[in-house]
């Protein structure tokens, strides 16, 4: 198939349009429809709700036509709370400020056509911050890989929540 999403639309905290709450709900449970039975996959709306409502909070997403067809956001992390202070990562020079990216995901009739790189790439284009960072499923070791030719390098591992899986901290330099 074709890849027909030329759309990439940027979405930022204080200036989100009425009904994109659920159009990110909609995209995550086809997403992961296989998966809804989890608790863990249960409360993405609490997700969403927490990361929209954070300053500087930024979201693109794709679209194919006006379908929605994925998305990619995040928020910087307070200093001290950076995810990868759990690690023995050493960040460069002191450079610690930290984009944090919770959720790169493609609705399945889209996947393996590069939308999620080029979702990742729009986001984090206008980010100031010294590093990225993102967590991955540890039981999904392609995901890592891909994230790995993306930039990024695991500096250690963590389990947020106590019904979350346990993730590979991945951490990218910006200022590379």
């Amino acid at each position: 198939m074709e890849s027909s999403v030329t759309d990439l639309r940027h979405f930022q905290h204080g200036n989100l349009p009425e009904g994109f709450r659920q159009m990110l709900v909609d995209v995550h449970a086809d997403a992961y429809a296989d998966q809804m039975e989890d608790p863990f996959h249960q409360r993405f709306a609490w997700f969403v709700d927490h990361w929209t409502g954070m300053e500087g909070f930024s979201c693109v997403v794709a679209y194919d036509a006006e379908e929605p067809v994925g998305f990619a956001y995040g928020a910087p992390l307070a200093p001290g709370r950076e995810w990868w202070r759990s690690t023995d990562y050493e960040p460069n020079n002191g450079y610690t400020s930290t984009y944090a990216v919770s959720e790169v995901m493609v609705r399945p009739r889209w996947r393996k056509q590069g939308i999620s790189e080029r979702l990742h790439e729009a986001l984090l284009k206008e980010r100031t911050e010294d590093l990225a960072v993102l967590l991955v499923d540890v039981t999904h070791p392609k995901v890592q890989a891909l994230y790995e030719t993306w930039g990024y390098s695991k500096a250690g591992e963590q389990q947020p929540f106590a019904d979350s899986p346990v993730y590979a901290v991945m951490v990218k330099d910006l200022r590379a």
